[in-house]
C-alpha cells in the first residue's frame, strides 16, 4: 500500500518538475542568459550569426540569439565614416559600402584569436568574420584596397595581412590608388581626410 502511495506522489509531481525546466529553458532563452555567457566568454567554435546592422567598414553588429554584439573585425583598419572629431576618410564611405554588399543578408560565422583580446575599449567583441562560403572579410577588404593592415596589437595572421596589404598597395587598388594614405604613429597607415 505505501509504495502505491509513492508512486502516484511521483507521477503527480514529474509533471510540475518538466513544467518548471521547461518554463526555465524558456526564460534563459528569452533573456539571453546563456548567450551573455557565450558572448564574453567564447573560446569554442561560434555558430553562424544574422546581420543587425553595419556601423562601418570594419565593425558590423550580429544578433548572437537575441543579444545584439559590435564585432569590430581583427587585423584590419577601414578608413573612418562615424569616429566623433574625425571627419569622413579617403574610401571610408567605399569601405562601409563594400562590407555591406559583401555581407549582405548571409549569416556570418565570427572567431577569436588567441594572441588578441576578447574585447577592446569600446566593449565590441573582437573577432574575424567569415562569409558562409569561408572567405574572411577582413582578408577581402584588404586584398582589395578597402582597408589597411592593422598590426598595432598582436593577432595571429598579422604577417599574413601585412603581405595582403602589400601586394594591393604595388597594384595600386582601391584606396591605394583613390588616397594618399598617411603613416600613422601605430606602424600602419590612415586614410586621408579628402580624395585626390
Amino acid at each position: 500500500m505505501h509504495y502505491r502511495t509513492h508512486r502516484r506522489h511521483i507521477i503527480r509531481i514529474t509533471p510540475l518538475i518538466a513544467a518548471l525546466a521547461t518554463g526555465l529553458l524558456l526564460a534563459g532563452q528569452h533573456f539571453g542568459w546563456w548567450q551573455r555567457a557565450l558572448a564574453d566568454g567564447e573560446q569554442a567554435q561560434p555558430g553562424t550569426y544574422a546581420i543587425d546592422h553595419f556601423i562601418d567598414g570594419d565593425t558590423i553588429a550580429i544578433n548572437m540569439n537575441g543579444i545584439i554584439e559590435k564585432i569590430r573585425m581583427i587585423g584590419v583598419d577601414t578608413p573612418e565614416t562615424h569616429k566623433p572629431n574625425t571627419p569622413v576618410q579617403c574610401y571610408g564611405e567605399e569601405a562601409a559600402a563594400y562590407t555591406k554588399q559583401l555581407i549582405g543578408n548571409d549569416r556570418v560565422r565570427v572567431a577569436s584569436d588567441s594572441k588578441s583580446s576578447n574585447r577592446d575599449r569600446y566593449n565590441r567583441l573582437l573577432r574575424y568574420v567569415y562569409l558562409p562560403d569561408g572567405r574572411m572579410v577582413e582578408t577581402e577588404l584588404i586584398t582589395h584596397g578597402y582597408g589597411f593592415a592593422y598590426t598595432y596589437f598582436p593577432f595571429t595572421k598579422s604577417a599574413e595581412f601585412t603581405a595582403d596589404e602589400q601586394q594591393a598597395q604595388a597594384a595600386h587598388i582601391g584606396l591605394w590608388s583613390a588616397c594618399k594614405p598617411i603613416a600613422n604613429q601605430y606602424g600602419g597607415y590612415t586614410s586621408n581626410v579628402v580624395e585626390q
